[in-house]
């Protein structure tokens, strides 16, 4: 009636979380996709304020996430730090573009340089992919 359980034995059938971390599978390539999407999201927002086309997004591209999950190994690894690091440096350039934007100020110049950024980022992120010939995990 505490709101405690009244029985730890739940608590005790499981082995006691490992250090680091979890590994959630599918949920994770999930993950990274929906990442990997909402960063050509930002881009799109980026290159908009550098008063550029957008780009179609090729399937290359749009299936990187697929690609490396089928992967896996270390490229995997790598594929999955690299979306992280791309959205660390992201998610405060548009942030900054946005209040520079809306104070009347124009953010073409960083708004170039953050696309530039941008598409070197990814462009060594898409080079993760192997080569034909070498198998991917089933």
């Amino acid at each position: 009636m505490n709101g405690f359980p009244s029985s730890t034995s739940d608590s005790r059938s499981s082995p006691p979380p490992q250090a680091g971390r979890a590994e959630f599978g599918h949920a994770a390539g999930n993950a990274m996709s929906m990442k990997w999407s909402a960063l050509h999201d930002a881009a799109a927002v980026v290159c908009t304020l550098a008063g550029l086309q957008q780009e179609m997004r090729k399937p290359e591209i749009r299936n990187f996430p697929a690609i490396m999950r089928d992967t896996g190994g270390w490229r995997y690894d790598l594929a999955k730090q690299g979306v992280d690091d791309l959205a660390a440096i992201m998610e405060p350039g548009l942030a900054a573009l946005l209040a520079v934007s809306a104070r009347g100020q124009s953010p073409g110049p960083a708004a170039t340089a953050l696309w530039h950024e941008f598409l070197t980022s990814r462009a060594a992120l898409l080079a993760l992919v192997p080569p034909l010939g070498i198998k991917r995990r089933a």
